[in-house]
């Protein structure tokens, strides 16, 4: 199989096609969340671990980080910067983990990205929600919520892309001449 990377040179159109495709799914479902004690649980890491999983560490940093900032700057931007460190990170440290594998190892090195980027997105927006409302109550009290939102995205992404046959599809669509 190609690698992501090569979506990128070989195919540019392709490539900001899906990543812009990504990024929208980010942007819709940042865009509204099931209430929670402390804010609202959020489904988007599906999208961002199963991007990540799929694209090169750009592509991924777009639709993770950028597709969570500007999800967050039109419906509710005071932790829009937080969104696109964490998310951007999360998503950059899976798409490494990925890309750096080798073709039989491919799952299991996506789960180890996916449990490493949600550690990511856990500590980021706890450190981010100390910070940014001055209080690490509110943080603690999210802290139950964040977690389940990193192992749900993990999951979901894992099994979209390896068991549910996402990545080859992926693979087969874009990368035909």
């Amino acid at each position: 199989m190609q690698t992501e990377l090569s979506l990128r040179t070989s195919h540019p159109a392709r490539w900001l096609t899906v990543t812009a495709l990504f990024m929208a799914m980010n942007i819709g479902l940042s865009s509204f969340g099931i209430p929670v004690p402390g804010g609202h649980f959020y489904l988007n890491d599906i999208v961002i671990a199963a991007a990540a999983i799929l694209l090169d560490p750009l592509g991924a940093f777009m639709v993770g980080g950028v597709g969570a900032f500007l999800g967050d700057f039109f419906f509710y931007p005071a932790p829009m910067f937080v969104s696109l460190v964490t998310h951007g990170l999360q998503a950059v440290v899976i798409s490494l983990c990925v890309g750096r594998a080798s073709e039989d190892r491919k799952k299991s090195a996506a789960i180890v990205g996916v449990l490493l980027g949600g550690i990511i997105m856990v500590v980021g927006y706890s450190l981010g929600r100390a910070f940014l409302y001055s209080t690490p109550e509110y943080a603690l009290l999210k802290l139950p919520y964040q977690i389940l939102q990193a192992a749900v995205g993990a999951v979901a992404a894992v099994i979209l892309c390896f068991r549910c046959g996402l990545r080859q599809q992926f693979h087969r669509i874009l990368f035909r001449a």
